[in-house]
């Protein structure tokens, strides 16, 4: 009885000996660095262009038609420029030909979207 009794006191006696919790210390914030876009680089393959049109293959005016329909009617669509088909997660090369009109796919294999590239 004694034993527990000491135990007990041993404890209490103890627990008053515990370090505090740590304090949190405060992390300064570094303040936001204004962002500058880097000037735009030449095109490759293309004199003179430094950035890239967002409409020269005229897609959004001839094809916009074809958004919301399958992928298998782009060769009966009449496109008269080269173009390519970017499939829904497809390796797509990043040469830039703004005559090119290109048209992307979704998993579903439907058209969602028609640029030029």
């Amino acid at each position: 009885m004694k034993t527990i009794l000491l135990t007990c006191l041993a404890a209490a006696l103890l627990s008053g000996c515990m370090a505090p919790a740590p304090v949190p210390v405060p992390v300064p914030v570094p303040a936001p660095v204004a962002y500058a876009p880097p000037a735009p680089a030449p095109v490759a393959g293309v004199s003179g262009l430094t950035e890239r049109k967002p409409d020269l293959c005229g897609a959004s005016k001839n094809y916009a038609s074809a958004i919301g329909q399958p992928g298998s009617v782009i060769p009966t669509l009449g496109v008269t420029n080269d173009y390519r088909v970017v499939e829904y997660r497809g390796i797509e090369p990043q040469d830039y030909v703004p005559s090119r009109v290109v048209f992307r796919l979704d998993a579903a294999g439907t058209i969602t979207n028609v640029d030029c590239g």
